[in-house]
């Protein structure tokens, strides 16, 4: 018999599983259906297999206003923790996916549409530069890691506000499956189906900005995933039902994550690589291939 109560203690392994490993890997398959199906919206209804978070300047939106989040809002006192830099992240991406939407109507060249995404998403980088130049050097290593991009840097409790907001957006749009397909042979269609073609297309641009802007908050700027997996999963899939996609995206973006988290820890013994340079080289040579493969784009 012994007296008084025992404590319990855990091993290192127990820690590192607990509260890195497990988090760690929850981020990847979160972010992976986050951003797949993210990126699979905008195709949808720019009717374009090249449009993207990334590529339309969305993910650029995001990081400009983290980075007045974390590089002037430091400076000047009112940064207010994690929670701020999510509603940045998010309100930077949702500007800019209305600014884009309303420029679509006034432009009717896919091509040009994508360009001025390009050029929105240059700017938002070269208004990032700016801060960056005058910004505190403390707080600029801050911003730069974090725009790296990495999966651990998320906690047991940022999950908590992280998976509830993604799996409540992603099963609001379960709700959208009809617009979605009707959206996808255009607006005329969509408006002769019975689909409140304005509305259907705000909601669907307001999951959108949040999944990505979310994802952004928590793990980073990450490229690719969002344009890649969407044109992966049609190659796969050859179905018009947008159902088949939004779940296959769902699968095939968790696992690119995982695996491309893998790989960055396993290159370079004791170090982490960041997750953004393994998606790019896995999602640019995809585009590419798909592009060399349907040369009448």
């Amino acid at each position: 018999m012994y007296g008084g109560s025992q404590s319990i203690t855990f091993s290192s392994e127990d820690f590192i599983f607990s509260q890195i490993r497990c988090p760690k890997t929850i981020t990847a398959i979160i972010a992976g259906c986050t951003l797949s199906v993210s990126g699979l919206i905008l195709q949808i209804i720019f009717r374009n297999p090249l449009a993207g978070p990334y590529v339309l300047g969305i993910s650029s939106g995001a990081s400009l206003m983290v980075a007045v989040g974390i590089l002037a809002g430091q400076t000047f006192g009112f940064l207010s923790g994690k929670s701020f830099v999510v509603l940045c992240a998010v309100g930077g991406s949702f500007f800019i996916t209305l600014l884009i939407l309303i420029i679509s109507k006034k432009v009717s060249s896919n091509v040009v549409l994508l360009l001025i995404g390009i050029m929105l998403s240059q700017i938002c980088g070269a208004l990032q530069m700016a801060l960056e130049y005058f910004s505190d050097p403390n707080n600029l290593k801050t911003f730069v890691i974090w725009g790296m991009g990495s999966l651990a840097n998320t906690t047991n409790n940022d999950l908590l506000i992280y998976v509830p907001v993604a799996i409540l957006s992603l099963l609001v749009l379960l709700f959208f499956i009809k617009p979605l397909n009707a959206l996808l042979l255009g607006q005329n269609y969509a408006q002769n189906a019975g689909i409140n073609f304005s509305r259907s297309r705000f909601y669907l641009i307001l999951i959108s900005s949040l999944l990505t802007g979310l994802t952004t908050a928590f793990c980073g700027p990450i490229a690719f995933v969002g344009i890649a997996v969407p044109i992966l999963s049609r190659m796969i899939f050859s179905s018009a039902k947008q159902q088949v996609h939004i779940f296959s995206c769902l699968l095939l973006g968790s696992i690119i994550l995982l695996i491309s988290d893998a790989v960055t820890n396993s290159l370079i013994p004791n170090v982490a690589l960041p997750v953004n340079m393994m998606t790019t080289f896995i999602g640019a040579p995809l585009v590419m291939y798909l592009m060399f493969r349907n040369k009448h784009w």
